[in-house]
C-alpha cells in the first residue's frame, strides 16, 4: 500500500479547499501592479503562478519548502552521515511539505526501483531510431514522449474520472516517469558515448547511485556527486522556463509525459539548461588559447576581459533573480574543495570566480556579477570522468523532474484551471502609456 498517497491527500484536500476559499473571498483583491517594462522584459517579477515546491529569494537563493540547500544537506536522510542527501528525500519534502524519515526515503527508493523495471520496449526502439549524432536532449525528449503510451492520467481521464481525483493518476504517472528517467538517460549516454555497451540497473541502489552505476561509474565518489547534482538542480520556483512550461502544458490536462517533455524542450535552450555546456566550451577555449590548463590569475583576467570587450557574455555568471553568489554554486565549490581541491578545472573555476565579478561590476551594466549553478557544475562532472558535455543538460533534466512533476501533482490537487493570460497588441501598449512621436 502506498502510504505516501494517503498522507498526500490528507494534507492536499484541506489546502485545495483553502485555495478555493481564498479565491472566492478575495478574488478581486489587487496583489500587484505590473509595469510595461516587466511585460516587455519577459514578465520578470510578475507574480502570476501558485507554486508550493520551492521559492527563489534574490538574497537567500533557492529554498525547498522553506529549507535552504545547506539545511537540506544537514537534515535530509543520507546513506552515510558524511555523504550527500538523497534526492528521494527532497522529492518527499516537496510533495508532502515535511522532512522525511529514513523509512520514507527507503519506500520511495524501492518504489522507483520497481517501477523502473517496466519501461516498454518501444521506448528504446524510438531512441535507437534516431542517429547517434542527435543531441542527447533530442533522444531524451523522444523517449519521454514514447513513454506516454503508459499514461495512467490519460486512461483515467477518458474513463470519466471525477476531476477531484485527477491528482491520483497524475501521482502514479509522475512516480513512473521519475523512476524511469535514470534508465533512459544512462541508455542514451552509453549508446552515444560508449558504443552501446549498456549496463543493467541495480535495484539495490538508490535512484542517483543507480544512475551513476548505469552510466558506468561505480565509485562511491561519483555516486555521491550525482546525489548532490540531482538535489541542487531539482527545482527553481515556478517561473523558470522548464517549470513554467511543464505547468502550462499540464494546465490543459495533458498527461505528465506531454507536460514534462514540453518543459525539457525549454531546458534544452542555451539560456536555460544548456548553459552548463556553454561554460565548458568557454573554459575549453581559454585553455586552448592560453596553451595551459593552469593559467595564472592575470591570464584568466585578461581572457575574461577579452570576452567582454568582444561583446560576449561570460557564461555561468549572472542570474535573472539572484543578487548574490548562487548557493548552488557555493555548495558545489564546497564539495570540490573537500574532495578534489587540486583538480585543474576546479582550480580554473576558482580563478574565474576571483576575477570575473569585479570585471562585470566595472562594466556598469550588470545587476548580478556573481556565478550561478552552471559556473561549476560541468567542471565537477568533468573532473570525475563525465567529460561528455552534451550529456550535462540531460542530467539536469533528470533532476528537474523532481520539482516540476511534484508541482504538477499539486496543480491537480488544487484543481487549477487552464492557464490563459491576456495579451495585447503593440498599439494597445502605445496608447496605454500615452506615447507620442
Amino acid at each position: 500500500m502506498d502510504y505516501i498517497k494517503e498522507k498526500l491527500i490528507s494534507i492536499g484536500r484541506p489546502q485545495a479547499e483553502l485555495v478555493k476559499k481564498i479565491q472566492k473571498d478575495y478574488g478581486n483583491k489587487v496583489i500587484q501592479e505590473v509595469t510595461l517594462d516587466q511585460v516587455f522584459a519577459g514578465m520578470r517579477g510578475v507574480v502570476s503562478l501558485l507554486t508550493c515546491t520551492s521559492k527563489l529569494d534574490p538574497e537567500e537563493g533557492i529554498r525547498f519548502r522553506g529549507y535552504s540547500i545547506p539545511e537540506l544537506r544537514e537534515k535530509l536522510p543520507k546513506i552515510k552521515e558524511d555523504g550527500e542527501p538523497l534526492p528521494e528525500g527532497l522529492f518527499y519534502l516537496m510533495l508532502i511539505g515535511e522532512l522525511p524519515s529514513h523509512e520514507d526515503v527507503k519506500f520511495i527508493s524501492e518504489a522507483w526501483a520497481k517501477r523502473a523495471q517496466n519501461i516498454p520496449h518501444h521506448v528504446f526502439d524510438v531512441i535507437d531510431a534516431l542517429p547517434k549524432s542527435a543531441h542527447p536532449m533530442i533522444q531524451f525528449n523522444a523517449a519521454i514522449l514514447a513513454m506516454s503510451t503508459e499514461s495512467h492520467f490519460r486512461r483515467a481521464y477518458l474513463s470519466g474520472l471525477d476531476k477531484k481525483e485527477y491528482w491520483d493518476p497524475m501521482y502514479e504517472g509522475v512516480m513512473d516517469l521519475i523512476s524511469r528517467l535514470p534508465v533512459i538517460a544512462a541508455y542514451i549516454y552509453r549508446r552515444v558515448f560508449h558504443n552501446e555497451k549498456y549496463i543493467d540497473p541495480d535495484p539495490s541502489l538508490d535512484w542517483s547511485g543507480n544512475l551513476a552505476h548505469m552510466m558506468g561509474f561505480d565509485s562511491e565518489e561519483v555516486k555521491r556527486l550525482m546525489r548532490l547534482y540531482m538535489v541542487i538542480h531539482a527545482d527553481h520556483e515556478g517561473g523558470n522556463v522548464s517549470a513554467h512550461t511543464t505547468h502550462l502544458v499540464g494546465s490543459a490536462l495533458s498527461n505528465p509525459y506531454y507536460s514534462f517533455s514540453a518543459g525539457m524542450n525549454g531546458l534544452a535552450g542555451p539560456l536555460h539548461g544548456m548553459a552548463n555546456q556553454n561554460v565548458m566550451h568557454w573554459l575549453e577555449r581559454m585553455i586552448d588559447e592560453l596553451g595551459t590548463d593552469a593559467p595564472s590569475t592575470e591570464q584568466v583576467r585578461a581572457y575574461a576581459q577579452k570576452t567582454l570587450s568582444a561583446g560576449n557574455v561570460i557564461p555561468g555568471y549572472g542570474h535573472a533573480v539572484l543578487r548574490k553568489t548562487d548557493p548552488r554554486f557555493t555548495v558545489q565549490l564546497d564539495f570540490a574543495n573537500k574532495y578534489i581541491p587540486e583538480a585543474p578545472l576546479i582550480q580554473l573555476v576558482k580563478k574565474v570566480y576571483e576575477v570575473v565579478p569585479d570585471l562585470l561590476v566595472q562594466t556598469g551594466k550588470v545587476k548580478n556579477p556573481w556565478p550561478n549553478v552552471d559556473a561549476i557544475s560541468g567542471s565537477l562532472l568533468s573532473s570525475y570522468g563525465i567529460t561528455e558535455y552534451p550529456v550535462y543538460t540531460m542530467l539536469f533534466g533528470v533532476s528537474r523532474a523532481l520539482g516540476v512533476l511534484t508541482q504538477l501533482i499539486w496543480d491537480r490537487l488544487y484543481g487549477l484551471p487552464i492557464e490563459r493570460p491576456k495579451s495585447q497588441t503593440l498599439d494597445w501598449f502605445i496608447d496605454k502609456v500615452g506615447y507620442k512621436e
